[in-house]
């Protein structure tokens, strides 16, 4: 079979510059490229023809060279997304759209399932109206919002980011505001602000639709760091990285919990063929996305 790995590690394939770009990180990304090339050559040992491809406004032309139409109307290929967008609103659905459009098939979410993930605000509604449990929260946009009910310490981010970017760790009241407008200035979005949850870090990947694959659960080890968060410098830079322990060393009533949890926020959120659901463990033993 063909199969285009579509990803974005060329910024410059657009009519013009228009709304907000995609963050920069601190560094260069040190691993996207190294999962584009472990992808494409599992592709090549299963027999498969790939072609690399920028998920820019040349794909379309791109593809069609690659996978021609076929006379019967069948697809003669699909593509493997691991685009992430360029610029604009809702980054992460535009390659989705424009293959929805085109008629050609690709892997992972919808546009809409991506839409519905990269509103944080959206996805933590729709997990509280299914039972899934999430840290309480607020939306602001001054930093001078009424913060009753919220419990500190409160972690703050952008309302639709990924990555980590901007995460921020606020210990009192009186910080928050400084906090929200970083997020508002270096983002050009509104700050969701939730509570921070002490304890363990879970990550649960997920693969399937009608029936699902939970995968072993993978736990970051915090050790004795008193930030117990995963910042993108935490993430992505090799001298902070976190041992990892695969699978999680949890009791079975737990692992259970967990993964019912990823199943309801998979499904919660429109999501399709994989995801990874990621929760915390407070003091208490409750799970939260």
């Amino acid at each position: 079979m063909r199969v285009a790995v579509v990803w974005n590690s060329d910024f410059t394939g657009v009519i013009n510059r228009f709304g907000q770009p995609y963050p920069q990180p601190p560094q260069p990304w040190p691993h996207y490229g190294a999962i584009t090339k472990s992808v494409m050559a599992a592709l090549q040992e299963g027999g498969h023809e790939t072609l690399l491809c920028e998920g820019d406004k040349e794909l379309l032309a791109t593809l069609q060279g690659f996978m021609p139409p076929d006379p019967q109307a069948r697809p003669s290929g699909l593509v493997f997304n691991l685009a992430e967008g360029i610029q604009g609103e809702y980054r992460f659905t535009h390659v989705p759209a424009m293959l929805e459009m085109a008629g050609v098939p690709y892997t992972g979410s919808s546009p809409l399932g991506h839409g519905l993930t990269d509103d944080k605000v959206i996805s933590k509604t729709l997990m509280r109206s299914c039972g899934v449990p999430t840290p309480n929260f607020r939306v602001m946009r001054s930093g001078t919002e009424s913060t009753e009910g919220l419990r500190f310490p409160v972690v703050v981010k952008p309302r639709h980011e990924d990555n980590s970017f901007g995460l921020q760790l606020v210990h009192e009241p009186a910080k928050l505001t400084q906090a929200v407008e970083m997020i508002i200035t270096q983002y050009a979005q509104d700050a969701l602000v939730e509570e921070y949850i002490d304890g363990r870090e879970i990550h649960v990947a997920l693969l399937g639709n009608r029936e699902i694959e939970v995968l072993p659960a993978v736990e970051h080890d915090f050790g004795g760091g008193q930030t117990r968060l995963m910042t993108w410098e935490v993430k992505y830079m090799d001298a902070a990285a976190l041992p990892r322990m695969c699978p999680a060393q949890v009791e079975s009533s737990l692992a259970t919990l967990l993964q019912d949890i990823a199943v309801a926020t998979f499904r919660a959120c429109q999501c399709r063929d994989y995801a990874r659901v990621d929760l915390r463990i407070d003091r208490s033993g409750q799970p939260f996305v």
